[in-house]
């Protein structure tokens, strides 16, 4: 079977369907799901099926993390390489993130741009987030209207100067906007806390940086961000959750009736403190990797179902912004890399905790669709969804390769990692985009344009 080529037929002995795994014959038609077959079923001569034999078969992951950074800081990442990057990891959605691109996407006419770049370059299928910056507040039903997935915003500076963060009156005015829209805000929940200074410390150290980025910047933002979520009825998420201590304000805020879920990251849940050697600042990002015991709380959320989902927040830069030569983690940008690793991440520690495989749908697939209101066609194997298919084997091993990785910059902390879980094909909408390192000739993705209900009597 060609690459880019209709996949009409998959069989496996495993296949992924709601709580269940067993022996099946998925039948595509027009780029969706048609039916769902027992393996006995003998298809039609019409039908090529695409035996994969006990490789497991689970809905195409949905990444609703992703910094893509084009237009604008294509040397750092852009759709091409982003996008064959989520295909070689069984990511068939991403959704990008509105800033690190110049223009950030705050504005109609910036969205509009983001698209227009976008197009023809993208693997698998993309959406978009817009952003709350101070100021835009009456951009906000245009962009919903246009089709972004909903809005994030930060309540810290962000790291580049065109995505401004949002003060108590800012966030009332998007609120103000957002009510009865159906959209949904995205919070990076940190805040300035006033800490007392101390003697200065080796900026070389890991230590010293996390020290700067303390739990109690969470819980503070995470504390307005309930009450906002309380007040208006508007749907939160708090993304990139690292700390485990703001876990019990979200559980009383959601026993309030908030609107409210929250997500993790690959990072927060492979990676801890301990481990980070000094000047590795390749393992920099914010909020930070924390220690070994709040990581074992993090896993306990998760598992608990106080945690929605985890994602990548593939954050990419070039290595000269790590500043590897001099190992100074205050000055280095952070983000991490891990978009085409997000899945054998995952299951290499959460498989030895007793997670299952219907749990890895539910966190990387089902609960990140829902959020970007992409869950009647995206992250389910269910007839009349699209035919979004990852075909893997959780069983075997690979090491992590600078030749291996498909994004655009190699730097990541898991390279020489040996990782649980091999991609061999991904299938979007019943196409074949990539198989055993090698992708489709033309990019087959779509822009996914999320169109919202204005209530009666509103623009």
């Amino acid at each position: 079977m060609e690459l880019g080529s209709t996949v009409s037929a998959v069989r496996s002995k495993r296949v992924v369907v709601g709580n269940e795994v067993h022996p099946a014959v998925i039948i595509i038609k027009d780029g969706k799901i048609h039916n769902i077959l027992s393996d006995d079923y003998t298809v039609d001569s019409e039908h090529e099926v695409l035996d994969v034999g006990d490789s497991v078969v689970m809905p195409g992951i949905v990444d609703c993390h992703v910094h893509v950074n084009e237009p604008g800081r294509t040397m750092w990442e852009g759709f091409w390489t982003a996008t064959q990057a989520a295909a070689a990891g069984g990511v068939t959605t991403i959704v990008d993130m509105p800033l690190n691109s110049i223009p950030s996407t705050t504005t109609l006419n910036n969205f509009y741009e983001k698209t227009r770049e976008a197009t023809q370059k993208c693997f698998v299928d993309t959406a978009f987030w817009g952003g709350v910056v101070p100021g835009n507040q009456l951009e906000l039903r245009p962009m919903i209207q246009a089709g972004v997935a909903g809005f994030k915003c930060f309540l810290i500076h962000s790291g580049v100067d065109e995505f401004c963060h949002v003060t108590d009156t800012d966030l009332h005015a998007a609120m103000k906007q957002l009510q009865g829209t159906g959209s949904v805000l995205l919070f990076h929940a940190e805040k300035d806390v006033h800490q007392i200074s101390e003697e200065t410390r080796d900026p070389c150290e890991y230590a010293t940086f996390l020290q700067s980025r303390p739990d109690i910047m969470e819980v503070e933002a995470i504390r307005t961000v309930t009450e906002l979520c309380l007040q208006y009825q508007v749907r939160c998420h708090i993304v990139h959750l690292s700390s485990a201590e703001p876990l019990k304000l979200i559980q009383e805020a959601q026993r309030a009736g908030a609107p409210l879920t929250v997500e993790t990251t690959h990072h927060y849940l492979c990676l801890t403190a301990e481990d980070i050697p000094a000047g590795a600042t390749q393992f920099k990002c914010c909020p930070p990797i924390r220690g070994h015991a709040n990581q074992g709380q993090l896993w306990s959320a998760l598992k608990a179902g106080q945690i929605d989902m985890v994602v990548s927040d593939h954050s990419p830069c070039t290595p000269d912004l790590k500043k590897l030569g001099s190992g100074d983690f205050t000055q280095a940008w952070g983000g991490i890399s891990s978009l085409q690793l997000g899945l054998p991440l995952f299951w290499s520690s959460a498989s030895q905790r007793g997670f299952l495989l219907p749990d890895v749908v539910r966190l990387l697939c089902q609960k990140t669709a829902h959020l970007c209101s992409l869950g009647d066609r995206k992250g389910s194997l269910v007839p009349g969804y699209d035919a979004d298919l990852v075909i893997w084997d959780p069983e075997k091993e690979f090491k992590v390769t600078e030749a291996s990785i498909h994004h655009k910059n190699k730097l990541t902390p898991y390279l020489g990692q040996t990782l649980h879980g091999v991609v061999w094909a991904t299938i979007v909408r019943g196409r074949l985009v990539y198989r055993q390192g090698c992708f489709s000739p033309e990019p087959l993705g779509k822009h996914l344009l999320i169109h919202h209900r204005t209530p009666q009597g509103q623009p």
